[in-house]
């Protein structure tokens, strides 16, 4: 798309559509009941994301291209990290307040630009490091209730296994961001995002001998949906790219934790705490503060490229 054609506000509309569907599967997910291991609901979520997916692409005549790459075991490294993360990220969903599984999840961009300046090798300077570092205050704030041992009570065990999982999916999606920057050079987008589901798909099967267990009717409809979903909300997620600028739409993402909590409080009778409150707001500062950051390196590049006088 020519980016006079772009339009902004599509892409945030796409976006938060995007963000408003993605809840909407956590819920759904979330909803499914307990005692449901992570892998079969992996599985579900990758298996019926693929049904939307393949519409899209056949609808716009895309299908067989998007079938078509030139890295496949990239493709396969990206769709085993990131479905370890999905894994990790459903585990802690089912044993954490909705709203708070969100937030902890938040720390997922602040660990990227750790991971991309050791392995991409990315210039960071001292202000996005110090965003980053506030923003992990901020994280420890949210998770420091789940993780201690020296509350009244003690830890709920159930609740800072969750909190865990959602920091180690948020460090395993940090990578699965690396890995697909790297495919990004050589690979169509909408060719990662299917050997993305496809992928995920067959690994998530690799639990079935482990122990799935037998669906209720309800339980089946809910994870059907939620990959139904999460197919749906992939998809305008990478469309919304096509009409604005990354930092244009990313702090809408951040629109997902008014919804949890919402949802949270409406649904499933969580009220957030203090602790998670606070954390929430100094995450998303720090991760603003980067967006907005680096926006404004953007136009500066973009300046200094227009007063380079060609050489002759």
């Amino acid at each position: 798309m020519d980016r006079s054609e772009r339009n902004p506000l599509v892409g945030i509309g796409l976006k938060v559509a995007s963000v408003v569907i993605f809840v909407a599967m956590s819920t759904l997910i979330k909803a499914a009941g307990t005692g449901i291991p992570t892998g079969q609901i992996t599985f579900y979520r990758s298996a019926f994301a693929m049904i939307p997916i393949l519409a899209y692409l056949a609808l716009r005549g895309a299908l067989r291209q998007a079938f078509q790459t030139q890295n496949l075991p990239g493709h396969l490294s990206r769709g085993f990290i990131g479905i370890l993360a999905m894994s990790c990220g459903f585990y802690g969903l089912t044993h954490l307040p909705l709203p708070e599984a969100i937030a902890i999840g938040y720390a997922m961009p602040l660990i990227a630009v750790i991971f991309a300046a050791v392995f991409l090798k990315e210039v960071v300077r001292a202000y996005r490091w110090s965003a980053v570092a506030i923003g992990l205050i901020g994280v420890a704030i949210i998770t420091w209730p789940r993780l201690t041992l020296f509350g009244a009570e003690g830890a709920d065990t159930g609740a800072a296994m969750g909190a865990i999982a959602v920091l180690a999916s948020a460090s395993l999606g940090a990578t699965a961001m690396v890995l697909v920057r790297k495919l990004v050079d050589h690979e169509r987008t909408h060719t990662i995002v299917l050997y993305f589901s496809l992928s995920a798909s067959c690994f998530s099967l690799l639990s079935l001998p482990f122990g799935w267990e037998p669906l209720t009717g309800r339980a089946f409809v809910f994870l059907m949906l939620a990959g139904f979903c999460g197919g749906v909300a992939q998809l305008l997620m990478t469309e919304s790219y096509r009409h604005a600028d990354m930092s244009v739409i990313a702090p809408f993402e951040y629109t997902s934790i008014v919804l949890g909590l919402a949802i949270g409080y409406l649904v499933f009778g969580d009220v957030p705490t203090i602790e998670m409150l606070a954390g929430t707001l100094i995450v998303i500062g720090a991760g603003i503060f980067i967006i907005v950051r680096e926006h404004r390196l953007g136009l500066e590049r973009k300046g200094a490229r227009r007063h380079v006088t060609p050489q002759g």
